[in-house]
């Protein structure tokens, strides 16, 4: 086993990145609960929150800083599998930002939770009760089908963040990377030797991001009727 020198930090993602990544942590448990004590009014306000986090995420993959953005880190199979082959290798090399591998797991936590929002604003409870705001745009069987997915899409949600754990879990443990620390303080080690750029970010387009976030989210739970 080799031994990999450090000589420093540099910053590897930027404070709207993790913002979007612990308030989705957050939101999610607090959607989880609230669904569960059926407090639906808190569960539907906690779901315009998650839009909101999930369409500013979507900004900013185009307008954010290097490691935001998915051409940095949505790559072609031959990368990953190339990847691949190295997760046995010990100790790893941190990514700057995502790994090919990570980089798709994040696209497809973004698509299911894309489902499981959207779902969600379309469906209704069997009495016909309770139900979101877009629900009367469609009829009672396609809400209640739109319910089904809705759940559906939260047990895949699970998964994939079992997933997420394991994975953390297995390169802090095999690989010596301590993935939750750099996603707190947006910093990770450098090697000897190892150049990385400086990671910029521009406050006017994360401004703008929320303002359309909130807006459309805003829009969402009106029922697009003002």
């Amino acid at each position: 086993m080799t031994e990999t020198t450090t000589v420093g930090s540099t910053r590897v993602w930027d404070l709207p990145v993790r913002t979007f990544h612990w308030l989705l942590v957050a939101l999610m448990a607090f959607s989880w609960w609230s669904g569960e004590n059926e407090e639906m009014e808190w569960h539907r306000l906690s779901g315009y929150c998650i839009l909101a986090l999930l369409v500013f995420r979507i900004w900013w993959g185009f307008a954010g800083s290097r490691t935001a953005r998915f051409s940095q880190f949505v790559r072609g199979p031959n990368s990953v599998l190339a990847y691949a082959r190295t997760l046995g290798a010990r100790p790893g090399h941190s990514s700057d930002g995502h790994n090919p591998l990570g980089g798709w797991s994040v696209i497809a936590m973004l698509a299911v939770l894309v489902a499981l929002v959207t779902t969600g604003l379309f469906a209704i409870d069997i009495d016909g009760i309770e139900s979101g705001p877009l629900a009367d745009y469609i009829n009672f069987d396609q809400a209640r089908s739109a319910a089904e997915v809705h759940e559906t899409a939260f047990n895949i949600t699970l998964a994939l963040v079992g997933l997420h754990i394991a994975a953390i879990a297995f390169y802090f443990g095999w690989k010596r990377l301590n993935l939750v620390r750099a996603m707190i303080t947006g910093r990770r080690a450098v090697s000897e030797g190892e150049t990385v750029g400086d990671l910029r970010w521009s406050p006017v387009k994360a401004l703008i991001g929320i303002v359309i976030a909130g807006a459309f989210a805003w829009a969402v739970s009106k029922g697009f009727r003002f």
